[in-house]
């Protein structure tokens, strides 16, 4: 088995390292699955990794093996970072997934479409690093949907760079257009709600049933979780894909300058505003509120700004208690020890 099978390059090829190059093809707490040359293993992280590392190895990565062994003791840099803000209170970054290439971006053309949620995708693609690709699934339901599928695809693509896709996991319409989005030996991944149907996806593009499937509920088309961890497959076509659970909810890690990027059409607008520092929320001379943007949209963008700003204000919070804390237990370690001052 080759390592340029599981995605290996001359980004990890130059760096630095003691030990067995492998991937981490599935975790599960404190337990991985990795690829080597050797074949799939079982490995664990080292206590002085578990003690010194600031990093977790996460789905994606590629680790050093400490030699003869399957023991972990080294993460490489990392290419691309899938990350979102941890769910609940705590401002801490939750890593997803590592050196993807391309995020498609998966919503279901049901009563579970929400445009709002694609956008704050896209946000999360643009933090990562990755080429995102929207992929509008259920095609096949177009002759009972409530709108026209089409029409929805050409909006998005109007306000995006991004590829739009309409496929069907079902009756595989779109899938060759997908396929051609990823070159040999890339490494993609599926993000999306529970029930957009991105099981039921990956075993289409892996020729085989790998992933357990569910039905979505009648009332609100929302599914229930089939798949319950994080996990890298080889496509037969030659590129990596990691299947994710559903997401209930994506708190931003990001920037607004990862918000701009993902928001261009009002960012273009934004040039011929009269102040340079418009929030767009009212002040005179705003060429964004004056345009004819769509109105959801833009109070799209101005949600995730303040919740990018709370983000900057909470970190800059913690980062100063820590730091006051860190200096707190300097100067108590040096009363206690008087003769290391000298």
């Amino acid at each position: 088995m080759q390592l340029e099978n599981f995605g290996w390059n001359g980004y990890f090829a130059i760096q630095q390292h003691r030990g067995t190059p492998a991937r981490i093809a599935s975790a599960s707490r404190d337990r991985f699955t990795v690829w080597s040359e050797s074949g799939e293993l079982q490995a664990v992280v080292s206590g002085e990794f578990r003690r010194d590392s600031s990093m977790w190895p996460a789905v994606g990565d590629w680790v050093a093996l400490r030699p003869g062994t399957t023991v972990i003791e080294h993460i490489f840099e990392r290419k691309t970072v899938l990350s979102r803000r941890q769910p609940g209170k705590s401002t801490q970054e939750q890593v997803l997934a590592a050196n993807i290439d391309v995020l498609f971006i998966v919503c279901g053309l049901d009563r579970d479409f929400n445009e709002r949620r694609i956008e704050r995708y896209l946000v999360v693609a643009q933090q990562s690093g990755a080429r995102p690709v929207i992929l509008l699934n259920k095609a096949d339901l177009n002759r009972t949907l409530p709108f026209d599928p089409d029409q929805i695809a050409n909006r998005l693509s109007e306000s995006t760079t991004a590829p739009v896709l309409l496929i069907s996991a079902i009756t595989g319409r779109g899938i060759q257009e997908l396929n051609n989005h990823v070159a040999q030996g890339e490494t993609a991944a599926l993000i999306g709600s529970s029930g957009v149907g991105k099981s039921t996806l990956v075993n289409l593009l892996l020729r085989q049933s790998r992933q357990s499937t569910g039905e979505v509920r009648e009332d609100d088309h929302r599914g229930r979780h089939t798949t319950t961890v994080r996990s890298l497959f080889i496509v037969p076509s030659g590129w990596l894909l990691i299947d994710m659970p559903g997401l209930r909810e994506v708190q931003l890690w990001a920037s607004s300058d990862h918000l701009d990027a993902s928001f261009e059409d009002i960012q273009q607008l934004a040039e011929n505003c009269r102040f340079r520092d418009c929030a767009h929320s009212g002040e005179p001379g705003c060429a964004v509120a004056d345009s004819a943007i769509d109105s959801c949209r833009l109070e799209s963008y101005r949600k995730l700004q303040r919740e990018l700003d709370y983000l900057d204000r909470t970190a800059d919070k913690r980062l100063m208690s820590e730091t006051k804390a860190r200096w707190k237990a300097i100067h108590k370690a040096m009363r206690h020890h008087p003769k290391n001052q000298r």
